[in-house]
């Protein structure tokens, strides 16, 4: 009998036929970077004022500046009040009192504003997201967090029962229909329910492409496939400071961002399913012909003999959630992980959702934060080899939490200095992120991993919708944002100190394994696969620690 990775191993770890695959799964990480991010570009602060269109009533031979005196108070520097008016004066008042600014008790505007710079239509102008308003920005940010992680509970098991490929297809198409939807909603709160839509199937999308990739791809290429893969994300973010810049109507750059999905009609045909899973739900000639083509593309001769004996792989026994509380070494893991999984997309977020707050110019800004994620990723995987596991984490997410306090102490007249920090945090963010998933996938043991990974991303989903409601915060004071991004990753950094370094150890299966002192060997990252893979273990611990690195 032949287990699926002897067969992999028979068609080439990486050969064309994956890296076609790469390509193909790449091009949606692109795209899904407007979704994450857009709408950062379409709240950005204008000047407003309220709207006192009443006084036009009078026929009064005044200039513009002489009329909005004469309704909006002005503040210390000159400017007029944004969220406030004179209330209007009685019909039976005299142009003697209206002019001697008899009436001059205040209230807030009740007719709408004005924005007098005359910028296209973004959210913020045409729905008013100004004044009392002004939390809506941050509650639809929450409310998009919020379908991520109702995303990741409807796909994940629906990729394993509708299969890979169909799940894809389903998510881009999910991608134009409410992409497209959004455009042309005629209220916010319709608009927030197209974004928690919209981020359903992005979320399905960050977890079901890296199912499929790791499946094709052999452990010695695995996680530099993954990577690279989702390294294309950070190209979208590049792309969108570009888009942004040059198409400033919010509805319009809604259409932009979503057209090119459509484009992908030809994944129908181009995109395969994963073998792998095939062999898994027993439709064995499905697989074999992919199998087949596989090697066709690679260039390899596959053996017939091989290819008849594949049978589907044997899986182990599983754990349930409270087993992660019940042996006391591994609820140390657990709590310790659901904190550093917590402060990694607070911190990511944190930075990635302000990158108009630092004083240098937004689409600069955002097209350095998304080059800066690729060396971000890249270097991760050798700062884990060089440093191990734990101190990497803790390397990592001390420093992002650093950068973000630093930040408070820039003065203003210094935005450069605030942007290379923020830089720096988003750096060390991003690096943190991707080693969080190789650390926890080692913790785990194999009976229980996928269990612990899922319930770790939850808490990563639950920063994810908080973090836009903590930027709120700086309407009692501007730095306690910076202060909750800052000093909890600091504080989990230093927890990561309590963990166990994995670097050259097997990975544990049982429970019982984290009993037994660990016997270091050196060995690669991708060791921990390889064993998997010669084992005929499934997938299932490979895949989990090199899921989205992004969310």
């Amino acid at each position: 009998m032949a287990q699926f990775s002897q067969v992999l191993a028979e068609i080439g770890d990486f050969g064309l036929f994956q890296v076609q695959l790469l390509v193909l799964l790449s091009v949606p990480n692109f795209l899904s970077a407007f979704y994450m991010f857009g709408q950062v570009f379409l709240v950005l602060d204008e000047t407003h004022y309220c709207s006192v269109a009443w006084i036009k009533n009078h026929t009064l031979n005044l200039s513009d500046a002489e009329w909005l005196s004469l309704t909006v108070p002005l503040d210390d520097a000159g400017n007029p009040e944004p969220c406030i008016m004179f209330r209007p004066p009685p019909d039976n008042a005299s142009i003697e009192d209206f002019l001697g600014h008899r009436f001059n008790q205040t209230q807030p505007c009740d007719r709408g504003w004005d924005y007098p710079e005359g910028r296209p239509p973004s959210l913020k102008n045409e729905f008013n997201l100004v004044c009392d308003r002004r939390h809506l920005k941050e509650t639809s940010q929450s409310v998009y967090m919020a379908g991520l992680l109702a995303g990741a509970v409807i796909f994940g098991p629906l990729t394993d029962w509708i299969g890979r490929k169909t799940s894809i297809l389903l998510q881009l198409l999910l991608f134009a229909l409410f992409g497209l939807s959004t455009a042309f909603v005629p209220s916010f709160d319709l608009y927030m329910v197209m974004r928690f839509a919209v981020a359903i199937p992005v979320s399905g999308y960050t977890m079901t492409n890296v199912a499929l990739l790791a499946e094709w791809v052999g452990p010695s290429w695995r996680t530099q496939a993954v990577v690279l893969c989702q390294s294309s994300f950070a190209l979208g973010q590049m792309a969108l400071a570009g888009l942004a810049y040059g198409i400033r109507n919010w509805r319009l750059f809604q259409i932009a961002g979503t057209v090119p999905v459509l484009l992908l009609f030809f994944y129908l045909w181009a995109l395969p399913e994963s073998a792998r899973w095939l062999v898994a739900r027993g439709r064995m000639e499905e697989a074999k012909q992919l199998i087949q083509k596989a090697a066709s593309v690679n260039g390899r001769k596959l053996s017939p003999e091989l290819l008849s004996q594949l049978v589907p792989e044997e899986t182990g026994p599983s754990g349930n959630a409270l087993d992660l509380f019940r042996h006391p070494q591994l609820r140390k893991v657990t709590l310790i992980l659901f904190c550093v999984w917590f402060v990694d997309s607070l911190g990511y977020f944190g930075l990635s959702l302000q990158v108009g707050d630092f004083g240098v110019d937004i689409y600069l800004t955002q097209l350095i934060f998304g080059i800066v994620e690729v060396p971000a990723r890249s270097c991760s995987t050798f700062m884990m080899q060089w440093f191990g596991r734990r101190w990497s984490q803790l390397g990592t997410l001390v420093l992002g939490g650093l950068m973000c306090i630093a930040i408070i102490f820039v003065p203003a007249d210094l935005p450069i200095v605030s942007t290379v920090l923020a830089i720096i945090g988003k750096f060390a963010t991003a690096s943190g992120f991707t080693i969080s998933y190789v650390y926890s996938a080692e913790l785990f043991p194999t009976v229980i991993r996928q269990t612990g990974m899922g319930l770790v991303a939850i808490f990563s989903r639950v920063a994810g919708i908080l973090t836009p409601l903590v930027m709120l915060l700086d309407h009692y004071h501007e730095a306690i944002p910076m202060v909750i991004y800052g000093s909890l990753p600091i504080g989990a950094g230093l927890l990561c100190a309590l963990l166990p370094e994995t670097r050259g150890q097997p990975m544990k299966d049982t429970i019982e394994d984290l009993e037994q002192e660990p016997h270091a060997r050196p060995v690669k990252l991708v060791s921990s696969q390889k064993e998997s893979e010669a084992s005929g273990g499934t997938p299932g611990p490979g895949v989990a620690f090199v899921s989205s690195t992004y969310f």
